[in-house]
């Protein structure tokens, strides 16, 4: 199968301020590659991504306890694709697929660093990931240790750049400091929740991180795992991710949440319509050039079960230009969620 010939091409940005170039839009395996999604389906996925331009496709060790690093590798073998054609990142803290014992097999201690990096690439079947991320942030181990882990990763050439998830700007700068103080290498990457309901961290409180360490985005859950394609207005399709509630987070997603603050969102969602319609493009593709319209985000991190959502996201890339100032500001009044401004956002 090849790419649909009227797709738009493929852009690249550079992530933050490194000399890689990400594709604006990459493929994720959270919730789907190794979960609900077969291998089959998988690989379709991911060659409807690399035959759109994506180069840039994300994983992680806690994705379906480690079965998502395997069907990407799988995929990487399968269709014979370069290794310097593609950047493959993971990310090390939750350590199920490690192992069962959580003892020393969780968080960002350097021993978990180290084991559970090279776990991963005997996982994925590489000998170095591009991009490795601290999953989540370990209040328990010092951060030196920490920095100092992922710089031997570098070193030892097992990771070429290393970042955060879900750090506050608070650790972001703690981990800068730590690394200028040993002449070490500093996050350059930061992977948060980022989209049109979610938009504090990303446009308020890493503000001043963009300026002072050039830190780059690599987004993730820009539709809201569905929610911002108005595939939920009649309720949760069966065959849709909001229904799988057999997954742990979406299970918690439903107790964190509750009814009223999801028929809120929807209310919301819905009232964004016309601004899709008045483009002529779907809601989707509307969320995500939304996203992509942040110069501070390098790739905008995607999910799929089927090739034609693939190919649906990547035309996304023809809406960013059409995202004026007076439709952003229209967005804005409609959804009344805007961060008070430290710096303007665009």
């Amino acid at each position: 199968m090849s790419a649909p010939p009227n797709l738009p091409k493929m852009s690249y940005r550079l992530l933050g301020r490194s000399g890689l170039y990400v594709s604006a839009i990459s493929l994720g395996g959270w919730l789907t590659y190794g979960g609900h999604v077969d291998d089959e389906n998988t690989f379709a996925c991911m060659k409807a991504a690399y035959d759109s331009g994506v180069n840039f496709f994300d994983c992680a060790e806690g994705y379906a306890d480690g079965k998502s690093e395997e069907v990407m590798g799988e995929a990487i073998r399968k269709f014979g694709w370069k290794r310097n054609d593609l950047v493959i990142s993971t990310k090390v803290y939750y350590g199920s697929a490690f192992s069962a014992n959580p003892v020393n097999n969780r968080g960002l201690s350097r021993k978990h660093i180290l084991e559970g990096t090279s776990a991963s690439l005997t996982r994925l079947g590489l000998t170095y990931v591009d991009l490795l991320y601290a999953h989540r942030p370990d209040r328990l181990t010092p951060m030196e240790e920490t920095v100092r882990a992922f710089n031997h990763l570098i070193s030892s050439g097992q990771a070429l750049y290393w970042g955060t998830s879900e750090w506050s700007a608070d650790e972001i700068a703690s981990a800068w400091r730590v690394a200028d103080r040993l002449g070490l290498v500093g996050p350059l990457m930061e992977q948060p929740l980022y989209n049109l309901l979610d938009r504090e961290r990303v446009e308020r409180e890493y503000a001043h991180l963009y300026r002072e360490t050039g830190l780059g985005l690599t987004v993730y859950s820009p539709m809201k795992s569905g929610m911002l394609t108005g595939k939920y207005t009649d309720g949760v399709p069966p065959d849709s991710r909001f229904a799988q509630e057999g997954v742990e987070y979406i299970a918690g997603y439903w107790r964190r949440t509750g009814k009223e603050a999801w028929d809120a969102n929807i209310a919301r969602v819905n009232r964004l319509r016309p601004i899709a319609e008045q483009l002529g493009v779907t809601q989707g593709q509307l969320a995500l050039a939304w996203v992509l319209r942040n110069p501070h985000v390098s790739s905008a991190i995607t999910g799929a079960s089927r090739p034609e959502q693939v190919y649906e996201n990547v035309r996304a890339l023809e809406v960013v230009d059409k995202l004026t100032p007076e439709i952003l500001e229209k967005i804005d009044e409609i959804l009344e969620n805007k961060p008070p401004a430290i710096v303007e956002r665009f």
